[in-house]
């Protein structure tokens, strides 16, 4: 069947047609630049904060970046999930179901958004005291409260920036959101100087800059699509949609972005965890906080290594969702087995890379002023690399598992699989430590009470993977067997 006008455009990657791996690298080259640019943005923005903010509004906005992650992350992953409906519409050549699914998206963003933003802000005295921001430090509690609020308010920019950025994706159009995520970056950056340095207006120009830019950016994107691509001109017509329409949509974002939420609860975990390693005789903080700097840093690698791994997952998702739609199920296996391929090459280039750098603590001095690297800091960073690089290849097979799975409408095994990712994880964070240890956490721990505290990553990874076990040989390596089964039910 012949694929949506939207395919023949030159900035879109005709995934129903031609080399697997081909396609799949071509699609997922500029998702990579995306990634690390985004990671980029996220240091540059901190940089100019941390340059230009007192002590206590710094504090105030590194504390609540867990609250901020979770809402986002739920957001994020209701986006990607909805965009699914769409790509299999784009592979059954149904130009009328992409619109509908485009128009049910931005009804149901709208829905996502007042709910998310109501329960942030009524919340958001309840949720700065469960993470120990209190009255009690009201420099700290008054720059916290603010930047949550402003960004809590503008919560329909992030969520319709990535919708509008996921249809095209779902699309087969990866170089549009890289140009106008290139954009929203250079934008927050100067907004970030102007609110901040030229109109002191402190953390709440920093989290106005940030929804300013993401807003204006959405609707750049939102005009350039409808401008380039007519199967996304909306219609009267196309708002009359069916609870049947918004359930199928429902039942891919939810559960996705549920998904997200569970894994940011995780890492919060975990980074919970890690501040023991820090804490002295008689509960008081080891100067420098080696334990936090060495991992935080070894963290920020780790985020800029995994950007290719994570983008053969985020092509994978809109490849496999179009050619199910397209009922090619063998391109779906090929696809899966060849991207399996590319992660393994990746695993190889890319640890190697990682290993490279921690000679010496290289990487420390990408991340850290000098004054905050030390001997220790570069032990704690190398040893989390060390337990991670050497994984990879278990968390590069997730990457690929997680959105083969989702992009053939099956999310309810990516929530169980992000379930059994939360649950690995906190049990190794809480009681292996301590086991190894041999008695509670503090900064006398030995190297391989720390080391366990890494493998929560690891296991973590191992555990997703084998929740995904079943639906990745069921669906993605035959798949024609089980739509089989399931228009004889």
């Amino acid at each position: 069947m012949e694929s949506t006008s939207t395919k023949k455009k030159n900035s879109s990657v005709d995934l129903l047609h031609g080399g697997e791996a081909g396609a799949l690298l071509r699609f997922s080259v500029p998702i990579i630049f995306s990634y690390l640019l985004q990671q980029i943005y996220t240091i540059s923005d901190a940089a100019i904060c941390g340059q230009t903010l007192t002590a206590d509004e710094v504090a105030g906005v590194n504390d609540v970046f867990p609250l901020i992650f979770i809402f986002l992350q739920f957001a994020f992953g209701c986006t990607a999930g909805f965009s699914v409906v769409t790509s299999i519409r784009a592979g059954c050549g149904d130009k009328a179901g992409v619109r509908k699914s485009f128009a049910a998206q931005i009804i149901l963003g709208a829905a996502v958004t007042v709910v998310l933003t109501a329960i942030a802000i009524s919340s958001l005295s309840l949720l700065l005291a469960a993470i120990g921001v209190t009255p009690d430090n009201p420099g700290v509690w008054q720059a916290a409260h603010d930047y949550c609020l402003v960004i809590f308010i503008g919560i329909f920019a992030q969520l319709y920036y990535n919708l509008v950025c996921s249809v095209l994706r779902s699309l087969g159009d990866s170089v549009t959101p890289l140009i106008f995520l290139l954009v929203s970056t250079v934008l927050n950056i100067g907004l970030d100087i102007l609110f901040i340095v030229s109109f002191r207006w402190g953390v709440i120009g920093a989290a106005a800059a940030t929804v300013l830019a993401q807003a204006l950016s959405a609707a750049a994107c939102f005009v350039y699509s409808f401008v380039k691509y007519p199967d996304l001109r909306l219609r009267k017509e196309d708002f009359r949609l069916s609870a049947s329409d918004l359930a199928r949509h429902l039942r891919q974002g939810v559960p996705l972005g549920l998904q997200f939420s569970v894994l940011a609860i995780g890492i919060i975990v975990m980074q919970g965890s890690l501040v023991s390693f820090d804490i002295g005789e008689g509960g008081i903080m080891t100067s420098g906080n080696p334990a936090q700097n060495g991992f935080g840093a070894a963290n920020k690698l780790n985020n800029f290594l995994m950007c290719p791994m994570n983008a053969i997952g985020a092509a994978i998702v809109s490849f496999n969702a179009q050619n199910y739609g397209a009922g090619e199920f063998g391109r779906i296996r090929r696809g899966t087995l060849k991207s399996l391929g590319i992660i393994m090459i990746m695993y190889v280039v890319l640890a190697g890379i990682g290993l490279l750098l921690t000679i010496g603590g290289a990487y420390q001095y990408l991340f850290l002023s000098v004054d905050k690297i030390s001997a220790e800091s570069v032990r704690f960073g190398n040893i989390y690399l060390y337990v991670d690089l050497s994984m990879y290849f278990i968390l590069g097979a997730l990457f690929v598992t997680r959105s083969g799975v989702q992009g053939v409408g099956h999310s309810e095994f990516t929530l169980l699989a992000g379930c059994a990712e939360l649950v690995a994880r906190t049990l190794v964070c809480w009681f292996l430590p301590a086991m190894i240890n041999g008695g509670a956490i503090d900064a006398g721990a030995s190297k391989m009470a720390y080391a366990a505290l890494c493998a929560a990553d690891p296991v973590a990874w191992l555990f997703a993977n084998i929740a995904l076990a079943y639906p990745t040989f069921r669906y993605l390596l035959h798949g024609d067997k089980a739509a089989e089964k399931e228009k004889q039910a």
